[in-house]
């Protein structure tokens, strides 16, 4: 939708071909299973509402901080019919393949084949001057190969077709894998199966969605300020804050690696179901039995019921004639994770193929914002060498930080990733400009939250409603939880000292963040 809205934008004609019947992609509940990723009922977003946001258009004051997947559902139907979007898409309409045209090296032209994701269809090929590859990379689930799988008699699923709790009432259940969808299915499960077992292969720092005060941590944590501090200086600190909360290793979940070299894994009801029994954490599986596993730690389970294994996804572009070129061993080789640096003409884009410590929705965006601005030959790209010694680089980096893993192949930071593509628009927001012009405005970019609508202050694609979405992003996030009047109380001697100390410390962070 993004991207449809971004081709706009820059005068384009879209077309967009989506397979399913219904906007919203995996963020649409469905009781089916499909080929096609889909949330589970239960799933509330781990990003709080003003941190995924699309940039030019807030959520609903009344939308909780964190929304429920039907709350998510409707946010898109809102951004949809505002920017009058659905006219622009082919519902039902399956894409077979993208190939390039004859001329390619010259025109840059791509074919595209589809056809009814319906019934039988005569298959269509239209040509298009560019495409934009939107299919993200949760809906090719990856399974595990474990000794004795094959021997195992009860259901095994991935948790790509998990809907809900129901069928598992009573019962033993093993969760192998230990991300987001592990910590979410593990906990609902066990507060209706007989027991449930949770098997992690290095066990995962938690994060909690709220930060101290109850706001969302990723408004806290996710600012230009925080972003200034080393890896090796903030680690201490936010491990100190996560066993804070509860000691990961009492809780059998401390891992070898540091809290920044993982994905994110948020959970607040986890501790809880563990402390309580309901959950039990265990090693990774060694081998299945006919009614249970064997842990590497040579510990059993018998009369296990059902196993879902919550073990990711692979990417795939399987309608892609250059996903060969593109894709190794779930690798990427893309400039800034969009554009492949191989291509004669710079007329195709990846969006949305990342894995962001943050919210995916806004950095999608910025990305179909570079992409649209290169289609129409506003923004060059370095040439090819350059691109892949970027793209190297990159890779080393990632590598250094993270575990090796499929999903940190295509990890990135938040802040530092939309920088890197909001100056290649023009967008990045001046601080010391803004400094001069607005110096609390520019107090908020630094120690405020990162939100979205500060890549829309300046350059190509400016909003006149950014900075008012900058400022109300405090109230916006706390209206839908004030139902009731309670008395507050703050010194007003002790807020003015806070904020002589933000200036000062304001100036300083700028001049370090422009140096």
């Amino acid at each position: 939708m993004t991207a449809i809205k971004c081709c706009l934008d820059e005068g384009f004609e879209p077309v967009c071909f989506e397979q399913e019947t219904y906007l919203g992609g995996m963020w649409k509940f469905t009781e089916e299973s499909s080929t096609s990723s889909s949330v589970y009922r239960s799933t509330v977003i781990n990003t709080s509402k003003e941190m995924m946001c699309f940039s030019d258009f807030p959520m609903p004051k009344e939308f909780p901080p964190f929304m429920h997947n039907t709350c998510v559902m409707k946010y898109f139907q809102l951004y949809a019919e505002n920017f009058g979007l659905k006219k622009y898409i082919s519902f039902g309409q399956k894409v077979l393949k993208v190939s390039k045209s004859t001329n390619f090296d010259k025109s840059g032209k791509w074919l595209v084949t589809s056809k009814s994701a319906v019934g039988e269809s005569d298959e269509n090929v239209e040509s298009f001057d560019a495409v934009m590859v939107c299919t993200g990379h949760h809906w090719q689930p990856s399974w595990p190969a474990f000794k004795g799988m094959e021997l195992f008699d009860g259901p095994q699923i991935h948790s790509h077709s998990y809907k809900d709790f129901k069928g598992y009432e009573g019962k033993t259940v093993l969760i192998v894998g230990i991300g987001n969808s592990g910590g979410d299915i593990a906990v609902e499960l066990s507060r209706h199966a007989k027991q449930v077992y949770l098997s992690t292969r290095r066990g995962a720092w938690v994060f909690s969605r709220l930060a101290d005060g109850g706001l969302p941590v990723d408004m806290s944590f996710n600012t230009r300020f925080f972003n200034c501090f080393p890896k090796m200086l903030a680690n201490p600190v936010i491990t100190s804050m996560l066993n804070k909360r509860f000691c990961h290793a009492t809780f059998s979940l401390k891992p070898s690696h540091s809290a920044y070299s993982q994905h994110p894994m948020v959970n607040d009801a986890l501790p809880h179901q563990i402390i309580t029994g309901a959950l039990i954490v265990k090693p990774n599986v060694a081998q299945f039995t006919k009614s249970g596993d064997i842990f590497d730690d040579g510990s059993t389970v018998n009369n296990i019921d059902a196993v879902i294994f919550c073990t990711g996804y692979d990417m795939r572009f399987p309608y892609l004639e250059i996903e060969k070129e593109m894709l190794l061993r779930n690798e990427v080789k893309l400039f800034k994770y969009v554009f492949p640096p191989f291509l004669k003409k710079p007329t195709l884009a990846v969006i949305g193929n990342i894995q962001p410590i943050g919210a995916v929705n806004p950095i999608s965006e910025l990305q179909a914002r570079l992409a649209c601005r290169v289609f129409g030959k506003k923004v060059q790209l370095p040439d090819e060498e350059a691109m892949n010694t970027d793209i190297s680089v990159t890779r080393e980096a990632m590598k250094k930080r993270y575990y090796a893993t499929k999903r940190h192949t295509v990890q990135v930071d938040y802040i530092p990733y939309c920088d890197e593509l909001a100056e290649m628009i023009g967008c990045k927001p001046n601080l010391m400009k803004l400094l001069l012009s607005d110096p609390l405005l520019a107090l908020k970019c630094v120690f405020g939250p990162c939100t979205p609508p500060q890549y829309r202050l300046m350059g190509p694609g400016s909003w006149d409603g950014a900075k008012q979405a900058i400022e109300k992003a405090h109230t916006n996030t706390i209206y839908a939880t004030k139902t009731r009047e309670s008395n507050q109380s703050s010194s007003s001697s002790t807020t003015m000292v806070a904020i002589i100390v933000a200036i000062i410390s304001a100036i300083i962070a700028i001049v370090y963040l422009i140096n």
